[in-house]
């Protein structure tokens, strides 16, 4: 549970630098992130796996890259659902999908499954 609760707070916080940095994605605030991670990471959970196998001859067509698509969909269907989270458009949402996803597997390596973070040590 506490690991949940970890990667449910880097993957706000992903959502919040992918907000800052790209045009087009807007949050108001803190709750706002919270709740649109939340519920992304439900639709993503519930959802993407569903949308994935529907669209598998496009997918297979384009080597993958409609996931993509899919994602920024996702982000986009949130977006409509949460308050104080908005996203402008196609092409914001498909980047910033990709962005939160780039951000949100960096910050999720250095956490284990029981939320700890871990640090990595290289041997020679």
């Amino acid at each position: 549970m506490k690991g949940l609760l970890v990667r449910l707070c880097l993957n706000t916080l992903a959502l919040m630098l992918v907000a800052y940095l790209l045009p087009g994605i807007e949050v108001e605030g803190l709750m706002p992130a919270l709740a649109a991670a939340l519920l992304l990471g439900i639709f993503n959970t519930l959802l993407r796996p569903i949308l994935i196998l529907l669209t598998l001859p496009i997918s297979f067509i384009t080597l993958g890259l409609f996931i993509l698509v899919i994602n920024g969909f996702l982000l986009k269907l949130v977006s409509l659902f949460i308050k104080g989270f908005e996203i402008r458009g196609f092409w914001p949402a498909v980047l910033g999908a990709l962005l939160i996803s780039l951000v949100s597997w960096l910050l999720n390596w250095f956490v284990n499954e029981k939320g700890k973070v871990e640090v990595i040590v290289l041997k020679r």
